[in-house]
């Protein structure tokens, strides 16, 4: 097994492309999107990912996989899932989740017999450490019968009152999205209990917006005041997409309570928002953690793109080129402070901090390609890359009194954690000769740090 992380500095010092990232694990080349199965199991956290090895175009999709005991080094492991020929999954292994069947690591994920055609819930069963994995085609959900469900995707396993359930995301022939619930007693076999949740609700209806609600998560996090809460999130997909993702990803908080009739869960919600304010962010997963207290930590897509908000994108010849395209975003600790969704880098992330820049620095600061970035103060914050053929802003944003904005450069991946808020997702390419700049005004100041892989 490989030190990703290691492998990747090395490779970033001579890789042609000066947009690969250094301190986010992936492959060093193909297509990554969707962070599947995140799970922390036998002291290790495993990431998969929706991956082709092949090509840096979106096709063939297989599982990646990375593992790491600290979230800090990474090793690299084989591909863990791959198309079957002739099996339920031979047009691509998608969404899915990872969780334990008694001791027996299992995955659960959408496959696709046909392209263009549904998805099944598809179960596959892995070695103690998760990198060697059994695709004997079984199938523990297909389509429901219910002409009104015209998709269904990306099943989501979780546990209320002792009992397991999942639910997937779907898209229903009246245009609402909608999310499917189901009774998992057994892994092989799940017991479709009918349309859950919809954009019929007005609360989803004003966070939520979509076609379909892609990649599901409901987990417990965390409140404030010490109690918890229940989290809906939802990628907002709609007709047209190209990932592109206009409405980007949202979440519902809410409380999960039984049905008297029935002793199945029902999720209520009460508000919500916007889960990231950047335009290149989707497909998060988020994993429960196990403990007694409740806990989660979010992973997310950040993809390649044609360049938005008047940043420079990348064409698909320059994807094609490169031979890579995707990232993963830093791992990301979720919880509810006055009934918001606060997300924030997980405290591990720390460990890349590196030598010191610039100590409480204001007007303009030079910042390196591999970079964090503490603001703190009042006023306002900006981050530019250029000096080259043409400056672009990347970021842009006011630090009220009390708060703090922490930053993250990772070659073409920025990302911008508000104290008190979601975090905002950007990329931005490096062109031969421009170098990133932060803007910082009176009554705010800058400490800056290189990034760096501790031993």
């Amino acid at each position: 097994m490989t030190d990703l992380a290691v492998s990747s500095l090395v490779l970033a010092a001579t890789h042609p492309d000066p947009a690969f990232p250094r301190f986010h694990p992936r492959p060093a080349q193909g297509w990554i999107n969707d962070p599947n199965g995140v799970s922390y199991i036998n002291g290790r956290y495993h990431v998969f990912f929706q991956y082709n090895p092949e090509s840096a175009r979106h096709s063939q999709i297989h599982w990646g996989h990375v593992s790491s005991a600290d979230l800090v080094h990474w090793e690299e492991h084989p591909v863990a899932l791959a198309p079957q020929p002739g099996g339920p999954d031979s047009a691509g292994c998608w969404t899915g989740v990872v969780t334990l069947d008694g001791d027996v690591p299992t995955a659960a994920y959408s496959g696709v017999k046909d392209h263009g055609g549904h998805s099944q819930v598809v179960i596959a069963r892995g070695s103690s450490d998760l990198v060697s994995w059994n695709q004997d085609g079984h199938i523990a959900a297909s389509m429901p019968s219910d002409p009104s469900v015209t998709a269904v995707r990306d099943p989501f396993i979780f546990t209320f009152n002792g009992s397991r359930y999942a639910v997937q995301g779907a898209g229903l022939a009246d245009g609402r999205a909608a999310l499917l619930l189901y009774s998992v007693d057994s892994l092989d076999e799940w017991k479709y209990q009918g349309i859950w949740l919809t954009t019929a609700d007005p609360v989803a209806a004003a966070h939520t917006p979509a076609e379909i609600w892609e990649c599901p998560q409901l987990v417990e996090v965390p409140t404030a005041s010490g109690g918890s809460t229940w989290v809906a999130m939802f990628s907002l997909w709609l007709s047209g997409d190209d990932h592109e993702h206009a409405n980007g990803v949202g979440h519902l908080i809410g409380s999960l309570s039984s049905d008297p009739e029935t002793g199945l869960p029902v999720f209520t919600p009460v508000s919500g928002g916007k889960s990231d304010l950047g335009r290149d962010f989707y497909a998060p997963q988020i994993l429960q953690l196990p403990s007694s207290a409740p806990a989660a930590l979010l992973w997310g897509w950040a993809n390649e793109g044609p360049g938005r908000d008047g940043r420079r994108g990348r064409t698909q010849e320059e994807i094609d080129d490169a031979g890579w395209s995707g990232v993963l975003t830093h791992p990301r600790l979720l919880s509810v402070v006055e009934g918001a969704l606060v997300v924030a880098p997980a405290p591990e992330v720390s460990a890349y901090r590196g030598a010191s820049v610039a100590s409480g620095a204001a007007g303009s600061v030079a910042v390196p390609d591999f970079a964090e970035v503490l603001v703190t103060g009042s006023g306002t914050v900006s981050l530019e890359l250029g000096g080259g053929p043409g400056s672009q802003a990347v970021y842009s944003g006011v630090l009220a009194p009390g708060e703090e904005i922490r930053i993250f450069i990772d070659a073409s991946l920025v990302e911008v954690y508000r104290s008190g808020s979601v975090a905002t997702t950007l990329r931005a390419y490096p062109a031969p000769g421009e170098s990133w700049t932060l803007m910082v005004s009176e009554g705010a100041t800058a400490d800056v740090w290189e990034l760096a892989l501790p031993r």
